[in-house]
């Protein structure tokens, strides 16, 4: 897989991340948080592609003849659920604890969880791919807990709609790659 899909991979994923660290960042904006929600964060975000993986290298020799079309709807349906989600109302906390981003961080990298089952049968070169996951996740959160002081609530919705139409356009490219080339 060619770098730059891990990377737009790597941001879609981060999305959801991206939205939840501006939605902190909008009901209680510090510096201290900011960094620690990237480190949160960009910690899942590495390591549930590695989980997911190791499942995905176990089952791979079962699943060669369909792998493209589980990728692509694992893809489809960690996008769709990332827009659908968008449209969710969601409460905000005015405090937030260690606890808080614990379950944060959890909620918003289960997606990163299924592209690594898609990355072992893919047979994505595993610790780069999550590294890059990882880092951009890092950076996007802790950027969206600086801007969300900043920017207000409108776009939480719109970062997470772009990132499922993305992991969905990339699970598109996957499939079509598999069938016509």
């Amino acid at each position: 897989m060619e770098g730059i899909t891990i990377f737009l991979i790597a941001l879609s994923l981060a999305m959801d991340a991206f939205a939840v660290s501006i939605a902190n960042g909008i009901t209680c904006f510090s510096k201290k948080n900011a960094l620690k929600q990237g480190i949160y964060f960009g910690s899942f975000q590495f390591l549930m592609p590695l989980f997911g993986w190791f499942l995905g290298i176990n089952i791979k020799s079962y699943m060669e003849a369909i792998d493209h079309w589980i990728a692509f709807a694992l893809l489809a349906l960690i996008g769709g659920g990332m827009i659908i989600d968008s449209f969710q109302k969601k409460e905000q906390k005015r405090a937030l604890t260690n606890k808080d981003f614990l379950l944060q961080a959890i909620a918003t990298s289960i997606d990163a969880f299924a592209v690594g089952v898609s990355f072992a049968i893919l047979e994505v070169h595993i610790m780069e791919a999550s590294a890059i996951i990882g880092i951009v996740a890092f950076f996007l959160s802790y950027i969206g807990g600086v801007l969300g002081k900043h920017l207000g609530r409108f776009l939480e919705k719109k970062a997470s709609i772009a990132g499922g139409f993305l992991l969905i356009a990339i699970g598109v490219k996957i499939l079509l790659e598999h069938i016509f080339f």
